[in-house]
């Protein structure tokens, strides 16, 4: 059966898809969207001095193939390819800009900072916002996400973590953040949350338990499908309520297909690190896969046919392949892991059915180079097998 893998642009190995690769020159941002551009706020600029200097951009031109021995980062400066930013902190939260895959581009989110960055191939970062956030614990910046009519409207949503609540924002080119959702209840933990689009015309929005035991009532704790005022969706199995799932801990990632006819969220519990399928209006009840190990779930992305979920602790990407009902139908595929890996991975999202972004989680608890924490893109490959049950 034929199976896709992601893997890391340039790893060693993976000569067959050296051609994917390489990146046209950045264009000017105008061209990535019909509408007016992302306008960054004045702030101080993203990068960091690293040991040994840098501060420049990735270094090797975007039309050059994958060098066979990638130098080591110098400060800032990181030649490895796949790289799209350096020196962020804890970027916990990715958003990818629509896109053919050739010049990619996306959205990421500090978790600690709370700011808000466009990041592309070769172009230092840009602050698009700052969104204040209260990161004591897991709390901060956690989720990112755009506008289901981004095409049209250029607004991202991020899930954010304050000193009184967790709530939904709402950000228009060169505005502030407004409250689109507030009073998600916030604890000493269990604030992590995750965004993402469901590929239905809505957003889906899963949160943590902030520490205490389930509360029907509260919105702490589950997975919410909402439309773009932050009202319940209309297409809910209740209109009334914007929640379509309960039972979550500390979500890492929530995803939809990009047919938008599957949606999944991985969670952190006590016993272990899980993967749910959703059926909204239904308990999520016994998870489609679970880690007794807790490798650490973090960001998922999925087509029809595969999921991929990257992992914060263990530090590499893991393919679901699936039969054509969603079950699984082998072991997890490793890869991106060890010195064919970045670390720690954190937030995931697919530009295309191609293409994708991820964030490294280094800095905090991770063995971090000075080039870190990076934003990076992934490519799809085609392979056959894969783990067996």
């Amino acid at each position: 059966m034929g199976r896709r893998r992601l893997v890391a642009l340039a790893a060693s190995g993976l000569a067959a898809v050296a051609g994917c690769a390489t990146f046209t020159e950045q264009p000017p941002p105008r061209s990535w969207q019909p509408q007016t551009p992302l306008t960054a706020q004045a702030g101080p600029a993203p990068r960091e001095e690293g040991p040994g200097g840098g501060g420049g951009g990735p270094g090797g031109g975007p039309n050059q193939p994958p060098p066979t021995s990638i130098p080591p980062p110098d400060g800032c400066t990181d030649f490895h390819p796949a790289v799209l930013a350096t020196c962020l902190d804890s970027p916990t939260a990715v958003a990818a800009l629509p896109g053919d895959g050739s010049n990619p581009t996306a959205l990421v989110g500090e978790r600690t900072t709370g700011r808000i960055l466009l990041v592309r191939k070769g172009v230092d970062p840009e602050v698009v916002a700052t969104v204040p956030v209260d990161a004591a614990g897991d709390g901060g910046l956690t989720g990112l996400a755009l506008s289901p009519s981004y095409a049209e409207d250029q607004l991202i949503f991020a899930y954010v973590t304050t000193r009184t609540d967790n709530r939904l924002v709402r950000i228009a080119a060169g505005d502030s953040a407004k409250p689109v959702l507030t009073g998600i209840p916030r604890g000493a933990r269990g604030n992590r949350g995750a965004l993402a689009l469901d590929h239905r015309g809505g957003l889906l929005l899963a949160t943590g338990d902030a520490g205490r035991p389930a509360d029907p009532k509260s919105l702490a704790g589950k997975l919410l499908r909402l439309d773009a005022s932050g009202k319940p969706h209309p297409d809910n199995p209740d209109p009334k309520t914007a929640v379509v799932a309960s039972g979550l801990t500390a979500p890492g990632g929530v995803c939809a297909s990009l047919d938008g006819s599957r949606t999944w969220v991985t969670d952190r519990t006590a016993k272990a690190d899980v993967l749910h399928k959703v059926e909204y209006g239904r308990p999520l009840g016994t998870p489609a896969w679970s880690w007794p190990e807790k490798p650490g779930v973090a960001g998922c992305a999925s087509t029809s046919q595969v999921l991929w979920v990257a992992m914060s602790t263990a530090g590499h990407l893991e393919n679901l392949p699936q039969a054509p009902d969603g079950t699984f139908t082998g072991k997890p595929n490793l890869s991106m892991e060890d010195e064919e890996g970045f670390g720690r991975l954190s937030g995931l999202d697919l530009v295309n059915d191609s293409v994708a972004v991820t964030g490294t989680v280094n800095k905090r608890g991770g063995t971090p180079v000075s080039s870190d924490d990076r934003a990076l893109i992934i490519v799809l490959q085609a392979l056959e097998g894969g783990g067996q049950d």
